[in-house]
């Protein structure tokens, strides 16, 4: 080998030491590189948990809304407010022994407390045990796998209406609800949901068929805060009971009141003007508008705007509706 191939090699050889030991000193460690895979598919995972949590809100907005700047600021700040954390604490502080008729059970009452800076408001529901046995029994159909180690308190033949017995299922009942808020898909879910309400909200739209506004105005406006904490990943869930709330507030002659919760309603509904409530509130608004001499005309022409882009289907009215709701 002459001197110049001589020199080149050499050269070669120290260039490709040079590479070696830049790599080795910027390249990650085998444990950095492994934690960096690791935090991917936990960011991955906290991304679509935050993704999930406002699907519902975000999934209708499109970039060709026509809400006004002031409607769409207001749209975001109730967003905003639904996707703070919000936890609910259950209590059992007491119970009660019925005797109708040839039945004989215990009611446990329920308070549902809302945790954090928000409100203190607090609901007060009773159940008995065959409620919770049959929303044990529903959940599990749904929920196998998160139910598996949930214990519930079994009946026995005798001994049911003693204290030792009560005062047990109702420390059993208050960590059976708090297991079963705990876990996500099942307070999201309407099985859970409807336990909490249903009972409530039946009682009420009976009392709106039969024309006791006032009873059902009563119940209604207890259930509906109850009913918004445990859907704050959806609010347009509350809308019809919101607009059953108009109603009974409309045939009050309470017209102030209904326009504020037909107000509430509405801004549910701007992105969402495909529900079967959204035409009749906000024909029912133009006429409160009027009569309480407010601006009806912005609320007119959006009405004429939905109706000129929606073929011509039968449109019940707002008390139709809700006098379909809970009809069993």
């Amino acid at each position: 080998m002459d001197q110049d191939s001589h020199c080149t090699a050499e050269r070669k050889l120290l260039e490709a030491g040079n590479r070696i030991t830049a790599f080795s000193t910027t390249s990650p460690s085998d444990e950095e590189q492994n934690q960096a895979k690791a935090e991917i598919p936990c960011q991955m995972r906290k991304e679509n948990l935050e993704k999930d949590d406002l699907q519902d809100s975000n999934a209708s907005l499109s970039p060709n809304s026509s809400m006004t700047t002031k409607e769409l600021q207001e749209y975001w700040r109730n967003e905003k407010r639904q996707c703070r954390q919000v936890k609910l604490l259950f209590e059992i502080p007491s119970t009660r022994i019925v005797e109708h008729h040839l039945a004989k059970y215990v009611m446990y009452k329920i308070i549902i407390l809302q945790t954090g800076s928000f409100d203190s408001n607090k609901s007060v529901i009773e159940r008995r045990y065959s409620d919770f046995e049959k929303l044990h029994r529903n959940l599990q159909e749904e929920f196998s796998e998160e139910m598996e180690d949930l214990t519930f308190p079994k009946k026995t033949l005798t001994g049911n209406f003693t204290e030792e017995i009560i005062n047990e299922r109702k420390l059993a009942f208050k960590d059976y609800l708090r297991l079963l808020y705990s876990m996500k898909y099942i307070r999201r879910s309407k099985k859970f949901i409807d336990f909490l309400t249903r009972p409530e909200l039946q009682e009420a739209y009976g009392c709106l068929r039969g024309g006791q506004y006032t009873k059902a105005l009563e119940i209604l406006s207890e259930v509906v805060g109850l009913q918004e904490r445990l859907t704050r990943g959806n609010p347009v869930s509350i809308v019809p009971t919101l607009c059953a709330i108009v109603v009974c507030h409309k045939d009050l002659d309470n017209p102030a009141s209904a326009f504020e919760y037909g107000e509430k309603a509405l801004s549910r509904l701007q992105v969402h003007t495909s529900h079967r409530y959204y035409i009749p509130l906000l024909e029912t608004m133009v006429t409160l508008a009027y009569e309480l001499e407010k601006d009806f005309l912005s609320l007119q022409e959006k009405m004429e705007a939905w109706k000129a882009k929606k073929d011509p289907v039968r449109v019940f009215t707002l008390k139709e509706l809700a006098v379909r709701e809970y009809v069993q």
